[in-house]
């Protein structure tokens, strides 16, 4: 189909010698903030009008900017699945199903895009765009699962967070679709939860604002617009990502990517270098994503969606509500575990509150089901090529190595109160930083390369010095002589020996103190539950798997299979499936759809398990 934008852009981008694909990139970005002096200026009342204006904008992206008339038929067949099995759909399974689908037509396009080798195309584009849209469609659908329980015991075995976020009514077509195509997150997200979208379309988000923060309008002064200013801000971010697109830019010309493939040629210069070329690498790989996820949450805060709440004690407007990146977080981590917190953190929270925490049982504490299913998602979720597994599956060894030290090395550094650091802290923590640049310039070359072949030899390049490291960690602190090392660490600890000190002292009490004695044990196995709190997103811990957990969990799946199935749990679900097909009738036709007397079964029926009753 002619596109005269499309064949202006494809133009330009040939005089100026600028990639198209780039060229178009950048105006979605940047023209969003002309776009949005508009969408703020709306009435505040009137949702039709803004939701409207929003889905204006995303078509004149998707077909006058990028010409993606197929990528918009994707984007719209989740979109409206979503929508259609949430309304219709009265079933505990409406979360998984949607989850399973939307993934599953992600992971079509993913293999599409492997296959066939597209590169900088409209597969590859709009791909980026539907694992946005994955993220706000599975949370949606579990939302709205979460406000429909009518059991308040049900609701209130939610955790804060997800009782936040329940959606009690399903909304109206239209403002579905502006949450799914809203503009400014369109290509590169961050991802946020409906309740979010709806509170600010309704403007209830702005409602803890003080009316002085609030600017006047032009025509009319008496009456405030509700979102606050935020230019100065915006600027900034503005500036701060384009900057970081300048270096994505200029980076790849000094540091190339293609110069590990040489091995020859790399192999001259020294190991040293070659180790500190890949955090370089890797380093300026991150720029074009720091300057994506710059602009676009400029963009989200420049039209008020980003706000977060009024502190009326300092006096200052929060606006990290979509935050989905925390560069110096991620920069000058001095450990694993907070580098990925800081890294894509809408991804971290959908992993933890849509997976992580929806897999385990009800009552029970997420074990090796939760993480394992976590673990595979944001694999898959990612794509299909070799390199997202090879990178994983070593940030996972990354992180249990990072526990092991960071449990019993750091305490060496501490005073024995375990917080207040000692003088030679300084040096741990330096150490500690300048292994980690260097560990995930190692860990992300695959994430890079996406290749197999290629992701290999990049790695032996360096002699997998990395992986024999991982290796030699989990020998000291996970092989024979554990204990000896463990022990060994621990009696260099200064808190340690304080602990050691005190428990010898309390056993002692406890054998003389009779009754005392279970005061003392109630203390310590308190202190002990404490210790394995850890807050913050679940991760892959292979200390902590135990085939004993394992098969515990199995068991655990196959005693709730057997019962949905006593239950007649298939019949349940085919007689939930002919409700929302009838009500998705009615709603289509405007008529009330005629049952049978004699109700046709569906294929599954014959598996059903035969009934004894004697009305059979």
């Amino acid at each position: 189909m002619y596109n005269p934008v499309n064949v202006l852009l494809l133009s330009v981008s040939e005089k100026i010698g600028l990639d198209a694909f780039i060229l178009k990139y950048a105006l979605c970005l940047l023209g969003s903030f002309s776009f949005n002096t508009v969408l703020k200026r709306l009435p505040d009342d009137k949702i039709n009008v803004k939701c409207l204006y929003i889905l204006a904008v995303s078509l004149f992206y998707l077909f006058g900017l990028l010409n993606l008339y197929s990528g918009f038929r994707t984007l719209l067949i989740s979109t409206m699945f979503t929508y259609t099995i949430t309304k219709f759909y009265k079933s505990k399974f409406m979360p998984y199903v949607n989850f399973a689908v939307v993934m599953g037509h992600l992971a079509v396009n993913h293999l599409y895009a492997q296959i066939y080798n597209v590169q900088e195309s409209e597969t590859i584009d709009i791909t980026g765009s539907q694992m946005v849209l994955v993220m706000k469609l599975t949370s949606f659908a579990w939302s709205y699962y979460d406000g429909s329980l009518t059991s308040k015991e049900d609701f209130e075995s939610l955790s804060d967070f997800q009782k936040t976020q329940a959606v009690r009514q399903h909304p109206p077509l239209l403002n579905f679709l502006a949450y799914s195509f809203f503009y400014p997150s369109l290509l590169t997200g961050p991802s946020f939860d409906y309740t979010d979208f709806d509170s600010w379309l309704n403007c209830e988000i702005f409602k803890d604002l003080p009316e002085s923060k609030k600017p006047k309008r032009r025509l009319h002064p008496d009456k405030r617009r509700q979102i606050p200013k935020n230019g100065k801000l915006v600027f900034f971010k503005v500036l701060q990502g384009l900057a970081w697109m300048a270096l994505s830019v200029l980076g790849p010309i000094y540091f190339k990517i293609d110069y590990m493939s040489n091995k020859a040629q790399f192999l001259e210069h020294s190991f040293i270098y070659r180790i500190h070329y890949m955090y370089l690498v890797g380093l300026i790989y991150r720029f074009k994503y720091y300057a994506a996820w710059t602009i676009s949450e400029a963009s989200c805060i420049s039209c008020g969606l980003g706000y977060n709440g009024y502190d009326s004690k300092k006096h200052v407007i929060k606006w990290n509500r979509v935050q989905n990146i925390d560069i110096p977080g991620v920069e000058f981590a001095q450990n694993t575990h907070d580098s990925l917190e800081a890294w894509n953190m809408n991804t971290n929270k959908w992993l933890k509150n849509s997976v992580y925490l929806r897999v385990s049982k009800k009552g029970k504490k997420p074990g090796f089901r939760s993480t394992l299913f976590t673990f595979l998602t944001s694999a898959f979720w990612h794509g299909s090529r070799p390199g997202y597994y090879l990178t994983f599956a070593t940030g996972a060894f990354y992180q249990t190595c990072g526990r092991y030290y960071r449990r019993h090395l750091r305490p060496m550094f501490l005073e024995k109160d375990g917080k207040t650091p000692r003088k030679s802290k300084i040096i741990y923590d330096f150490i500690c930083f300048y292994v980690i640049k260097l560990a995930f310039g190692y860990m992300v070359q695959p994430f890079v390369f996406l290749d197999l072949k290629k992701s290999i030899e990049a790695w032996s390049t360096v002699y997998f010095y990395i992986h024999i490291c991982v290796f030699i960690t989990f020998i000291l602190f996970m092989g024979p002589f554990s204990k000896q090392v463990i022990q060994f660490c621990k009696s260099k600890q200064p808190k340690a020996i304080v602990i050691k000190e005190n428990k010898k002292f309390e056993d002692e009490l406890s054998a003389s103190a009779g009754s005392l004695s279970d005061i003392i044990k109630d203390k310590t196995e308190y202190e002990e539950k404490e210790k394995s709190m850890e807050p913050g997103i679940p991760h892959i811990d292979l200390s902590e798997w135990e085939w004993v957990d394992v098969k515990e969990d199995w068991d655990l799946f196959v005693e709730e299979y057997k019962a949905w199935r006593d239950n007649n749990g298939l019949e349940v679900e085919e007689q939930n499936l002919k409700r929302a097909f009838t009500k998705f009738m009615e709603e289509v036709k405007d008529v009330s759809v005629p049952v049978p007397n004699k109700e046709r079964r569906l294929s599954f029926s014959a598996y059903l398990p035969k009934t004894t009753s004697k009305d059979e």
